[in-house]
């Protein structure tokens, strides 16, 4: 019996950067379930058309993903999980097309922001923002567009069959975005933890945020994240929304305990293994100078038989 892959749902089209987060998760053997909105993927989990959803909360340029936080409120799904992906934006074109035929530049605009440096040196160049990363490449592929070039992934430029022109335009070389995994409880597994996601609010009072932000240091509990929403319809009052990481699985405990205390609407998103970035990290760019290489003795060797 041919055993039933992992159904993952993800904003955006196949060779998205959400997929690439996926693969880096679960491994490549998983079926994509591919989603127009975020709320689609909670969407699809909660009928039972997916078992897990890959979804950004945060990059290092662009900054927290705000709505994606209320979703976690909203449907209640546990994080098992974390990804930090590097952002890597490659140019790419049909097989063929040179870069001096190009007009147009198609891309996320957060993508095309993150590589103005690289395009003021190309003014002449026309610039049309879309929703996805992926479905920029995926459209030169189908309209067969060849004065176009897309900003996106190595795996949108597999996948649709395109010719990486120029790699790594983005400006910022160590920009990267975090992917929360989440799951229904049914496919939480128990596992050994040492980071957790947590939502609270605190009462209107001088220190009322101080107490709690002092348990979590007295515990020697690390507070990696913290970020704040309006409670819609009240004023002056906000949902705290706090990552916080731990090598004592007592004290971690223990400060929970005590946070409750001085808390209310207190909901812990999740509890997880924190993601091993550097290592992934090193992984990625060793790959990536192997690339590098390969593409340099490839471009050398063209040049000798000219």
């Amino acid at each position: 019996m041919k055993e039933k892959k992992t159904r993952v749902a993800i904003q955006g089209i196949r060779a998205s950067f959400h997929e690439e987060a996926a693969f880096l998760h679960f491994g490549e053997d998983i079926q994509t379930i591919e989603c127009n909105s975020f709320k689609q993927t909670f969407e699809a989990l909660q009928k039972g058309e997916a078992d897990y959803i890959v979804m950004a909360i945060e990059n290092s340029i662009a900054g927290s993903i705000l709505p994606n936080y209320s979703l976690m409120m909203s449907y209640s799904f546990p994080v098992v999980g974390e990804v930090y992906l590097p952002i890597q934006l490659h140019l790419m074109a049909l097989p063929g097309v040179k870069f001096e035929n190009i007009k147009y530049v198609t891309s996320h605009p957060i993508a095309i922001r993150q590589c103005v440096d690289f395009f003021d040196e190309y003014p002449h160049l026309k610039i049309i923002e879309s929703n996805d990363t992926a479905a920029c490449a995926k459209r030169i592929r189908d309209e067969n567009l060849r004065d176009t070039v897309a900003i996106a992934n190595t795996l949108a430029a597999k996948l649709y069959q395109l010719d990486v022109l120029e790699r790594r335009i983005e400006s910022n070389k160590k920009n990267f975005t975090r992917f929360l995994i989440l799951t229904n409880h049914e496919n939480v597994e128990k596992k050994e933890t040492n980071k957790a996601s947590l939502c609270f609010q605190v009462s209107n009072q001088v220190g009322a945020l101080a107490k709690v932000l002092q348990i979590f240091a007295e515990q020697n509990i690390n507070m990696s994240k913290i970020q704040s929403m309006p409670v819609i319809g009240k004023r002056n009052e906000y949902n705290f929304y706090v990552d916080v990481e731990w090598d004592n699985q007592k004290q971690y405990d223990s400060s929970i305990r005590q946070v409750l205390k001085y808390t209310h609407n207190f909901n812990i998103l999740g509890e997880y293994q924190r993601h091993d970035d550097e290592h992934a990290v090193n992984e990625r760019e060793q790959k990536f100078r192997a690339q590098e290489t390969i593409t340099r003795k490839y471009i050398n060797v063209k040049k000798i038989v000219k």
